[in-house]
């Protein structure tokens, strides 16, 4: 592996952990990420993707009432 594919990104960060969230990823692509993402970064973006999946049911909701 290249020294820029273990770089840290936040695009990387944010794939990871959309795949986490859904519970699907391939074993070589999850090997890669763990490799490549920090866990601070990680937990980060998994607050803010927590934050607007909440957000977006309460919108939803709203919505249909």
């Amino acid at each position: 592996m290249s020294e820029r594919e273990n770089k840290p990104t936040l695009w990387r960060t944010i794939v990871a952990v959309c795949w986490a969230m859904l519970g699907v990823r391939k074993g070589k692509e999850y090997q890669k990420d763990f490799a490549s993402v920090t866990p601070l970064h990680v937990i980060a973006v998994g607050l803010v993707a927590i934050v607007a999946l909440v957000l977006a049911l309460i919108w939803i909701v709203n919505l249909v009432v």
